[in-house]
């Protein structure tokens, strides 16, 4: 992208000083040039020659000039925005770096869609258990609207899961970390192993296990049936607890929906299999969602570099 100076971003900060983004913090809190100079410890003039040179950078006036003080023009006001981000983040990226050389406190609190957790939760929880023991971690396994709903409320860190259409996308942060099928699955003994074929058609005369309605997976699911022309009533009994799901199947014939992971790890463990039809659901890659108006603490923000490879 290039400013209006000609300059290209990369090069036009190249002219941008940490003095000067400091100096805008401080511009803003006093209004005043000279409290300002003195709460960065420099004199008036230095203040003085360090605006000018950033508004001359820029080709905009930041600031007006007035009798009793200084107020931001609308350039200002956005670069002031952008000075904070900064001194923020690295107040921020100064905690974890103390945080990891004195050994990471405090607590991670995470909340995350059943799907996520076999190969993607629970890994990178051993790992991080091991590497900062001293941090208290809970898990919170929900459905993504409901752990959307925790994540603007404060209640979880960080969310493994899907941004719900209930929520505004510009509030967070997704970054997508797993794509995968959705499967049909049953008890290990079920008698429909004992069949050469069954269609999806058959499958709707059957009983459900199905994630609560707001889900996106039972929202997609009821979608496919419709789409696949199967317009019979579901008999259903709704949950999203996994627990719950794994014994209601392993006690009868009924049927659940639920992410090719999650169904390999319960296959592994010789209590489910998956059915051998095709399922046309087909959902969003599990994301890691933040919010983009809440900095991460040091325990948070280390686990979400983890997850997306950083260490």
């Amino acid at each position: 992208m290039t400013s209006g100076s000609g300059l290209t971003d990369a090069s036009l900060m190249l002219h941008v000083r940490p003095r000067q983004l400091l100096l805008l913090a401080r511009l803003d809190a006093h209004r005043h040039l000279g409290r300002a100079a003195e709460a960065m410890n420099i004199s008036q003039p230095a203040a003085t020659k360090l605006l000018q040179q950033l508004e001359d950078s820029l080709g905009e006036r930041l600031f007006e000039r007035l009798a009793r003080g200084m107020e931001p023009t609308p350039y200002g006001e956005i670069l002031i925005r952008y000075a904070r981000r900064v001194l923020s983040d690295f107040g921020s990226a100064r905690e974890e770096m103390l945080a990891l050389r004195s050994g990471l406190r405090g607590s991670l609190r995470v909340g995350s869609v059943p799907g996520a957790v076999p190969e993607l939760l629970a890994p990178a929880l051993v790992e991080y258990h091991r590497r900062h023991p001293q941090v208290a971690v809970s898990v919170v396994v929900e459905t993504s609207d409901v752990m959307q709903a925790q994540l603007e409320q404060g209640d979880v860190d960080l969310v493994l899961g899907r941004l719900t259409d209930s929520h505004d996308e510009a509030k967070y942060a997704s970054v997508p970390l797993l794509g995968e099928s959705q499967v049909v699955v049953v008890r290990a003994a079920h008698p429909v192993f004992e069949r050469a074929t069954v269609t999806l058609a058959e499958m709707a005369n059957w009983s459900w296990v199905l994630q609560p309605p707001g889900s996106p997976q039972r929202g997609r699911f009821e979608a496919a049936m419709r789409e696949a022309g199967i317009q019979a009533r579901l008999d259903i009994i709704e949950t999203a607890s996994p627990i719950a799901i794994t014994a209601l199947l392993e006690n009868s014939d009924m049927a659940a929906v639920m992410p090719a992971s999650q169904a390999s790890h319960y296959a592994r463990l010789g209590v489910l299999r998956t059915v051998p039809v095709d399922l046309p659901v087909r959902v969003p890659p599990i994301c890691l969602v933040t919010r983009q108006d809440r900095a991460l603490s040091p325990a948070a923000a280390q686990f979400r570099r983890q997850l997306l490879g950083g260490g």
